[in-house]
């Protein structure tokens, strides 16, 4: 008899263009161990909200980013697609879970810190208590493992905390969920900035590339990315500019950064940033082209979203009534 596979769970807010570092750092990474779960990928359409949307810009990237996990190689057989608001248990398990949450833990959000600082007094509720429904997002199909950058760590660590608090009030009812790095998950930095992270917010839009940017503005900014004065291809620390766009060339090609080094002995930054720009655009063209074909086909997506959707709600309903039945609630 086959072993049960582990259940994996991952999501992307729709709340702008994805970039490079999405891609590599995630999405490619998806698609190389879809095989070896039972995978669970959905578009946060509930988590945009946390700041305001343009509700047509909204409904177009909800379907832009299926489409980019389909085009990207994410197969709607063997992984369930969905979007979040269509599997209504996220939001009751979420206010479930929000009740045996503390203030004091949501506060110490690092996340919520920086974001409140810049938005003052108009802090929705919503942007407080969104760790909360992350948690819910991630426990109710009892995920074993949730591939998770640094900036989430944390809300993984609460999603933790909750369960273990939920399971020792009642009795063992969800999985503790396990943080997964993918080996081949490359972090991808800002081109501008390497010391921080490739980001889709960061306001000069040199420093990132959109998985749909076309191939001469990809060109442009690779050619502007900071480098330093050294002048050799060097994997170094010393060197991050030059570190961040060989992790990008080895994440496009295959290649270890050893190799890439080796490759480039004698030769200067042009050759090599010419270089990086062509891997890129070699990687990001058929997902581009096959994005544009999946977004005229409307209907064959939303096939792919209900199918998702049906799945994900029954596994989600179960565990939503254990947790209602635990509580005290009479059932339905």
């Amino acid at each position: 008899m086959d072993e049960k596979k582990k259940v994996l769970f991952s999501a992307i807010k729709p709340s702008g263009d994805l970039t490079l570092g999405n891609y590599l750092g995630a999405i490619k990474s998806w698609v190389k161990i879809q095989d070896d779960y039972d995978s669970y990928f959905c578009v946060a359409d509930l988590h945009a909200i946390t700041v305001r949307q343009e509700p047509k810009d909204l409904r177009f990237r909800t379907l832009e980013i299926l489409a980019i996990y389909i085009a990207s190689g994410i197969d709607p057989e063997k992984c369930t697609l969905f979007i979040q608001s269509h599997v209504p248990a996220h939001c009751e398990a979420g206010w479930l879970l929000s009740c045996f949450t503390y203030m004091g833990e949501l506060s110490r959000m690092t996340q919520f810190k920086d974001k409140s600082k810049k938005l003052g007094d108009s802090i929705s509720a919503g942007l407080f208590n969104y760790p909360v429904l992350m948690a819910a997002d991630i426990l109710i199909y009892n995920s074993d493992l949730v591939p998770v950058g640094k900036d989430q760590q944390q809300h993984l660590e609460l999603a933790r905390d909750i369960a273990i608090r939920f399971n020792n009030l009642y009795s063992p009812t969800f999985t503790i969920p396990e943080g997964y790095t993918p080996e081949s998950g490359a972090k991808i930095m800002d081109l501008q900035d390497p010391t921080k992270k490739m980001s889709k917010s960061e306001e000069n839009p040199n420093g990132y590339i959109l998985i749909l940017d076309k191939p001469e503005v990809i060109r442009k900014k690779i050619s502007r990315a900071v480098t330093d004065t050294v002048g050799t291809v060097k994997y170094c620390d010393e060197q991050p500019g030059i570190k961040n766009l060989i992790n990008i060339l080895s994440a496009t090609t295959g290649k270890t950064p050893s190799e890439i080094e080796k490759s480039y002995e004698g030769k200067g930054y042009a050759q090599f940033k010419e270089d990086v720009a062509d891997a890129i655009i070699n990687e990001l063209s058929p997902i581009q082209e096959k994005v544009n074909e999946l977004l005229k086909n409307k209907d064959y997506l939303e096939g792919i979203y209900k199918k998702g959707a049906e799945k994900a709600s029954y596994v989600a309903a179960k565990t939503l009534r254990k947790m209602q039945k635990k509580i005290g609630f009479i059932p339905r």
